[in-house]
């Protein structure tokens, strides 16, 4: 039920077409409540047809023109709604973690490998995280929305920082018993 709340938040940030919502999920909310263009429309309409959302008349009708949404007074309520509500944490399920379990049964052959590609991967968007924080939360933003948006980015830079941290110990783990040095 996540998708639409994050469209909500979208939109009372800035009304917005669908495209630019899209681009916006690439560009923020996306780092940690992905969608494809196609959910993001399907759940435009959701929201229009439930009254929650309307797409603001534009200046001109011209065919093909892109609607842009913004979000009614019963979205702001369903969002606030939501917001408030208790919710247990989701158990993690990552296949990574399964496939280490397997190779402790068949063997690690090929892991390495696919290790090391995640590590690599978590590298980069940590430091893409961390540019990110330099750019958008210098010292002296206080207000309680920059606040709130910096710890959601602060959570994404201590997921990377525990995912390389323990990619880097698991690969030495690995090293050690095959009997090769660790990097």
């Amino acid at each position: 039920m996540s998708l639409p709340h994050a469209i909500l938040t979208a939109l009372l940030e800035k009304p917005s077409s669908g495209l630019e919502l899209t681009r916006r999920f690439d560009r923020s909310i996306g780092y940690f409540w992905s969608a494809t263009h196609q959910q993001i429309y399907r759940e435009l309409g959701r929201l229009e047809r439930d009254g929650l959302t309307r797409a603001l008349p534009s200046a001109q009708a011209t065919r093909g023109q892109k609607k842009e949404y913004e979000v009614l007074p019963a979205g702001r309520a369903e969002l606030a709604r939501w917001t408030a509500a208790s919710q247990d944490p989701k158990p993690l399920r990552d296949t990574l973690l399964l496939r280490l379990r397997a190779a402790a049964v068949v063997g690690t052959d090929g892991i390495e490998a696919d290790l090391r590609r995640h590590l690599a991967l978590h590298e980069q968007q940590l430091a893409e995280y961390e540019e990110i924080e330099r750019r958008d939360f210098p010292p002296g933003r206080d207000a309680i929305e920059d606040r709130l948006r910096h710890v959601v980015l602060r959570a994404g830079i201590d997921l990377e920082t525990f995912w390389t941290q323990w990619l880097t110990r698991t690969l030495e783990e690995l090293a050690e018993t095959q009997g090769t040095p660790g990097e």
